[in-house]
């Protein structure tokens, strides 16, 4: 589209008539005393017409399309945040795996050290679907049953700290993860019950320094062998058929974890 030309005002008399009609006019506003416009009303006449014609060209070079090539580039850049943003998403779930693996091999070592094993070098006959599996799960509820009953002071009751209470707070270290232990147990419990070997101790030698109370350690102890089960395993031991089909659901799981792994 051709662009307008700027209006040129040239120094030249105008008729009266036009102006008075344009307002120009002398001292005492009369038609006789016209006078012609000199060149500096010339001068400010062009200059406001050509930023007319500037402030024209702006506004339609504003409206002008964007072109192909920036469009790219900013899909492009759209496309390589999206890509970094997925990309650390994987980054910091195998942070956090490696981590977990740490731990765990670190609670195994030391539970390997310290903790009660087998005085046999067979395989160990507390197999899932076996009385003496059964009777290991049991005895690990009846402590802790027990170990309850005597940390919340309902057995030999007394108004002092007592031994009878003290070791109903440490019942479920003392007896009922041992027991569990001593089971032949997937990976995954057996992961949960070394941690929980060396978790329980720090929280019964860590919440008296805040509340002196034997009944909320048994309480903080419970929470966490529960809670460590439920999210290692899935569900609290089973005893019977039950047992044997959580194994075999455990050792469906850690082959096809194996298998993506590979």
């Amino acid at each position: 589209m051709p662009m307008p030309m700027p209006a040129v005002v040239m120094c030249q008399r105008a008729p009266p008539t036009l102006l008075a009609s344009r307002g120009i006019m002398g001292a005492s506003h009369s038609p006789s005393r016209l006078t012609t416009p000199s060149c500096a009303h010339v001068s400010l006449a062009n200059s406001l017409a050509q930023k007319k014609n500037k402030k024209t060209t702006h506004h339609r070079s504003c409206h002008r399309p964007i072109p192909k090539l920036a469009l790219r580039r900013v899909a492009t850049n759209a496309s390589s945040e999206a890509s970094d943003e997925t990309s650390s998403a994987p980054s910091t779930a195998e942070k956090s795996a490696d981590i977990e693996r740490d731990v765990s091999k670190n609670a195994q070592k030391i539970a390997a050290t310290f903790a009660p094993r087998s005085s046999t070098a067979k395989k160990n006959p507390a197999v899932p679907g076996t009385a003496l599996h059964d009777i290991f799960v049991y005895q690990s509820y009846l402590s802790m049953a027990v170990g309850g009953l005597l940390a919340f002071n309902v057995i030999f009751p007394s108004d002092e700290p007592t031994i009878a209470r003290l070791l109903g707070m440490w019942s479920p270290w003392m007896i009922a993860v041992p027991s569990l232990r001593a089971r032949d147990c997937s990976a995954k419990e057996k992961d949960a019950l070394n941690i929980l070997f060396l978790l329980i101790p720090v929280i019964n030698v860590a919440i008296p320094f805040v509340w002196k109370s034997f009944s909320a350690v048994f309480v903080a102890d419970v929470i966490a062998i529960v809670a460590l089960y439920y999210y290692k395993v899935g569900g609290w031991p089973a005893v019977g058929k039950d047992a044997v089909n959580q194994a075999n659901m455990a050792n469906i799981t850690a082959n096809q974890a194996t298998s993506n792994d590979e």
